[in-house]
């Protein structure tokens, strides 16, 4: 969570998702320039190479500012939770209800916030599916990554981390890799060693992952930024952060338990899709969770 660290959380005014940008992220080229127009006459005589206008593309309106306390609720609980060292669930369950149905306003808005993570996901995905059919050398040298073939799992995902997260200097960017770095030191704990034996079942627990340290880090800069800093030793930290981790992979884990048969059927077309529909039902499960424990004190 060394992103949380290093930003003091996101204005209640500021649009959750760009309003310049389609929903996938990814900006609209320019339209065609116009043909050169004929020369124009003047006085003296026509003007002549004059380059054509340059066309201005049509941008949407700016979305009206929005609520400036719509973070307080979720802030407030989730400050509460870390102040208790990681004991307090009510507010951590208060937090995560707030930040999807108040915050953000639903969970398809929360996880059209996740633009870069979505996007490295899809990335990921597709490699780890081409791995699992085609073989892991076949997949790399689709990548230009021959050098890592027969590597150990670590020095693989390592090599790859530029194709499955491109830095970039957004904090959404910023999430996006973090997620992906820790993603990698989870590896050998979670008993994936070996790279050339890649099954199915490993794919879904490296994205479960990464999904997981994705949604995790954006909690934290939304909510938590000011309040890791509230528990009163290391040991209340740590707790608080294995806490808020294994909460949030319950969500993701059972937003794929019935995505696992379809995986193998992904096509480079349909990725992206299944990608933002897990972070979508991730999103609804965080949010059903979190009033199940607001309900239990």
């Amino acid at each position: 969570m060394g992103t949380s660290n290093a930003y003091g959380g996101s204005d209640g005014d500021k649009p959750l998702v760009p309003s310049w940008l389609p929903d996938g992220g990814i900006p609209q080229p320019l339209p065609a320039p116009t043909p050169a127009q004929p020369p124009v006459s003047t006085i003296d005589g026509p003007v002549t190479g004059l380059p054509p206008p340059i066309p201005i593309p049509s941008l949407p309106p700016m979305p009206p500012p929005g609520d400036p306390v719509r973070f307080k609720a979720a802030r407030n609980n989730f400050s509460r939770f870390a102040a208790s060292g990681g004991l307090d669930r009510t507010s951590l369950g208060r937090a995560a209800s707030h930040y999807v149905a108040t915050s953000t306003g639903g969970s398809r808005t929360a996880a059209r916030r996740m633009g870069s993570s979505r996007q490295a996901g899809a990335r990921l995905v597709s490699f780890l599916t081409s791995a699992v059919a085609n073989g892991p050398g076949k997949a790399l040298r689709a990548l230009r990554l021959e050098n890592l073939v027969g590597r150990p799992v670590e020095e693989v995902f390592i090599g790859m981390i530029d194709y499955v997260c491109p830095e970039g200097g957004t904090i959404d960017d910023g999430i996006a890799r973090e997620a992906f770095i820790e993603t990698i030191a989870d590896l050998a704990e979670s008993g994936i060693t070996n790279f050339d034996a890649l099954t199915v079942d490993q794919l879904k627990v490296i994205f479960e992952l990464y999904a997981t340290h994705a949604i995790e880090a954006r909690l934290c800069n939304d909510i938590g930024a000011q309040a890791l800093a509230l528990p009163a030793n290391v040991a209340d930290a740590l707790n608080v952060q294995k806490q808020l981790f294994d909460f949030v992979r319950r969500s993701v884990s059972d937003a794929l338990t019935n995505a696992l048969a379809r995986i193998q059927a992904l096509t480079p077309a349909s990725v992206t899709g299944f990608v933002t529909r897990v972070y979508e039902q991730a999103f609804a499960i965080l949010e059903s969770m979190g009033e199940a424990e607001a309900s239990a004190e």
